[in-house]
């Protein structure tokens, strides 16, 4: 029986079948690999091999609910869930379960992250070259298109490495880079190369399977995607876990930001994100997630001073009951 298995939503990804490929080349432990196919992708990529598990679907049900269905496939102590766009350092699963060793089951974590350098646009008319981007028309500098080939390249870039993150009051995702200047990180960098962060970015989690199911990590009344390194965290932290990244491991992930043909499978509507957004406000912002203990105020002062937060904003928190004592 695994250890581990790795869980990867997935709709057609272009970079999926080189993911996998990556994960069986750099894992060292007992794990599994479960894809979920969400309705028209192609899996001719994915490599045949014993540890892959590749599920297909003939509709869409979205990336919550295929994370969900995944993971009840699953039978290993640990569940990681992963976008299918990643690279891993060597030995990756074992440093994660190696780390666990020193905390407690209600814990979820991350490796240290990279950015993911997957491929060049090369123009082999004129040697033209572009970092990974939306299909160019042409060569702006021949103008020709014949010859332009994607050249692939995945690296984990090792700079930026982003290790601390936390949220403001929209909530949206925001990278925290001042808690890594305080002596708590330092501290715990130093002893034991694990330090805490108040929020997660979301392409890649790592918690107890018995964990997942027990705080809801993937709620489907959230919408298919938005807000979901928030409400991991808020989830951990405010049932009483903890929030880890451990630096003795990375994995890099590819950021697709550029719109056109280099964006996200899915059409992301804005009232659907906003929907996201909104869930996570009522749940956590006012207190209502039903396996709290602690108010969000809490978690606030605890990495207190963050960004995008003033102490107005803070003092209205702290005004709201918990809706479960």
């Amino acid at each position: 029986m695994p250890k581990l298995s790795i869980i990867i939503p997935s709709r057609n990804e272009q970079f999926l079948g080189r993911t996998v490929q990556d994960i069986l080349e750099h894992i060292e432990d007992d794990t599994e690999i479960i894809v979920w196919l969400d309705w028209c992708e192609d899996n001719s990529e994915i490599l045949n091999d014993k540890r892959v598990n590749v599920i297909r679907l003939s509709k869409s049900i979205w990336q919550r609910a295929m994370t969900n269905l995944c993971v009840k496939l699953s039978k290993a102590k640990f569940i990681c869930k992963l976008d299918a766009h990643c690279s891993f350092d060597q030995w990756f699963d074992r440093k994660m379960l190696e780390a666990y060793e020193k905390v407690w089951d209600n814990v979820t974590m991350v490796p240290t992250m990279r950015n993911l350098w997957a491929f060049d646009w090369k123009c082999y008319t004129c040697g033209w070259k572009k970092y990974q981007w939306p299909t160019p028309e042409v060569c702006p500098n021949c103008w020709e298109k014949k010859k332009i080939r994607k050249k692939m390249m995945w690296i984990g870039k090792e700079r930026p490495q982003s290790n601390s993150y936390c949220f403001d009051q929209e909530p949206h995702f925001q990278y925290f880079n001042e808690y890594t200047k305080t002596d708590k990180y330092k501290k715990d960098l130093s002893d034991i190369w694990i330090t805490e962060t108040m929020s997660l970015q979301g392409s890649c989690f790592m918690l107890t399977r018995e964990k997942y199911w027990e705080l809801n990590i993937c709620d489907e009344s959230l919408g298919s995607w938005g807000s979901q390194g928030i409400e991991v965290a808020c989830k951990t932290w405010l049932s009483g876990g903890k929030c880890l990244v451990n630096h003795s491991t990375w994995y890099a992930h590819m950021f697709r930001t550029q719109g056109g043909d280099f964006w996200f499978p899915y059409e992301q509507s804005w009232k659907a994100v906003q929907k996201a957004k909104q869930t996570v406000k009522e749940l956590f912002f006012d207190n209502k997630y039903e396996k709290q203990i602690r108010p969000l105020s809490w978690l606030l002062e605890k990495f207190w001073p963050v960004p995008w937060w003033d102490e107005t904003s803070r003092q209205k928190l702290k005004d709201w009951p918990l809706m479960n004592t």
